[in-house]
């Protein structure tokens, strides 16, 4: 089912209309920048990474690296966008102190990718719920600027040019969005995407995913608005944080008679508020025209081939095949595509619990997929780690899970195990013989504990067989505890019913 979030802002002339567009810059997954061979990595001293491309040098001419190309495109594939094979750079002239050039090359008038679009879900706690299609007007290459730090010197600005030429997708939204939560699943459905293409590690924290939050208000329904422009956002919280007090700034401004002004704007994440920061610029006055020292891409139709091969399956895909193949619920299966990094453990997870079981995918699918959406996660949670960083591998878990699953322990003793595995990364077989938790199916043993605890408890006994049938489970969680965990949980029913008559 395909509807619209109705998120209004209720003003003193009635009810308004958010429009939202995105314009979210990407950085491209490569070891070098756009058009030279300065490294891209994070971190390094300040103007540590820049060649003389960068630095704009007399003479020095760019040249396109292909992975970057690649890289753009396979995004472009991934979300069924039109692939132009013929694209051209395009310069865009403006002077900032952190862009030696004086212009940036990108691509206005024919970028590398056209139309495309990528469904979000409206609630991510039901994702069979409302579902909405968010078009994507264009995604071009282009370089990234330098930085400026200001707080380097009381006086002065410093410039670092480490960031300079990096290669960046700039992804281009259409004004399709109507509600903060829109905008927030389609950054985090975009980032998702990326990952799983491995296009961008969409780390908004250091800069390399990035958004530019576009918004503007009406009446429902009635002509678009002015919009303004807020720059470089770098969290979701944050660009739904914009969106909802630019919004309501707007509704003020032109409730109380004024007029918004086409501008672009900073958010203010300690303070939740938008402030002016210059007027917004058209086209035109960027003075675009055809970079000069570029010639235009052309890209053939074995590269094509080679960059729709090399996709993985997407997570929209992988979450289908989840519901239908593994018998997952929707919500697992949600929660197990969200991140690529969790579909690929989960994977490693559940084949090497099938190898050890001996059992289909699909018939430890579930067990897998709820072990590690509470234990696991949990863990982490409590450790301040990821899956990235996580103390037990899922071979490890898998090793874990079989050991459940033939009977060797039970889930209760499981859960001891794996916090001696998450202290010690020591094996699971290894903690089970040392600490010597092997469950019993020994029935001597366990009617002899069954004995002792009826015989401690006859007068509920008695109430059970009065009719009181839910103490049942008393007498089992009893046993159990006598045998310290250790007892088979089926044969202990069975001994517990048969003793019970």
């Amino acid at each position: 089912m395909t509807t619209e979030t109705a998120y209004r802002i209720h003003g003193a002339t009635g009810e308004w209309e958010v429009v939202i567009g995105l314009e979210v810059h990407a950085q491209v997954t490569s070891a070098s920048k756009l058009f030279s061979g300065a490294s891209t990595k994070f971190g390094a001293e300040p103007n540590a990474q820049v060649s003389l491309i960068d630095a704009a040098m007399p003479g020095m001419l760019p040249v396109p690296n292909r992975e970057c190309i690649r890289q753009a495109v396979r995004t472009g594939m991934a979300i069924d966008a039109q692939i132009n094979a013929w694209s051209r750079f395009d310069r865009k002239n403006y002077f900032y102190a952190d862009l030696p050039q004086g212009y940036q090359i990108s691509q206005l008038y024919h970028p590398l990718v056209g139309e495309g679009a990528i469904d979000i879900v409206l609630d991510e706690k039901d994702p069979e719920g409302s579902t909405k299609r968010i078009g994507v007007e264009r995604i071009h290459v282009e370089q990234d600027a330098g930085k400026l730090m200001h707080d380097q010197h009381p006086t002065m600005s410093y410039v670092d040019l480490n960031r300079c030429g990096v290669a960046l997708m700039e992804i281009v939204s259409r004004p399709d969005m109507r509600s903060p939560a829109e905008a927030g699943a389609y950054v985090r459905k975009l980032r998702t995407i990326l990952r799983y293409v491995g296009s961008c590690d969409g780390n908004m924290e250091e800069g390399s995913m990035r958004a530019d939050v576009n918004v503007s208000v009406r009446k429902p329904g009635g002509e678009l608005g002015t919009r303004t422009e807020t720059k470089n956002v770098n969290s979701v919280r944050f660009v739904m944080a914009t969106i909802e007090h630019e919004a309501n700034r707007q509704v003020d401004v032109i409730e109380g008679g004024g007029r918004i002004v086409q501008e672009t704007r900073l958010f203010d994440p300690d303070t939740g508020t938008t402030r002016s920061m210059r007027s917004k610029e058209d086209a035109h006055d960027y003075r675009y025209f055809p970079d000069p020292d570029l010639l235009p891409l052309v890209l053939d139709d074995a590269f094509l081939a080679e960059c729709r091969a090399s996709l993985p399956e997407l997570p929209d895909a992988k979450l289908r095949r989840y519901e239908t193949e593994l018998g997952l619920s929707p919500y697992n299966a949600a929660v197990l595509t969200a991140e690529a990094e969790t579909a690929r453990w989960f994977e490693v997870l559940l084949a090497e619990t099938a190898k050890r079981t001996g059992k289909p995918e699909a018939d430890v699918a579930k067990q897998a997929g709820n072990w590690l959406m509470s234990e696991l996660f949990g863990a982490l949670n409590r450790l301040g780690k990821t899956l990235e960083t996580s103390p037990v591998s899922p071979v490890q878990a898998a090793e874990l899970l079989g050991l459940v699953g033939d009977g060797t322990i039970s889930g209760s003793i499981a859960k001891q195990v794996f916090e001696k595995m998450l202290e010690t990364g020591d094996a699971a077989g290894v903690i089970v013989e040392r600490e010597g938790l092997k469950q019993t199916s020994d029935t001597g043993a366990i009617e002899t504990a069954v004995d002792a605890v009826l015989a401690a408890n006859a007068d509920k006994v008695e109430q059970y067989r009065g009719g009181k049938e839910a103490l049942f489970g008393f007498f089992v969680g009893q046993t159990m505890k006598a045998m310290q965990g250790k007892g088979n949980p089926q044969l202990v029913n069975q001994v517990v019913k048969a003793k019970l008559g």
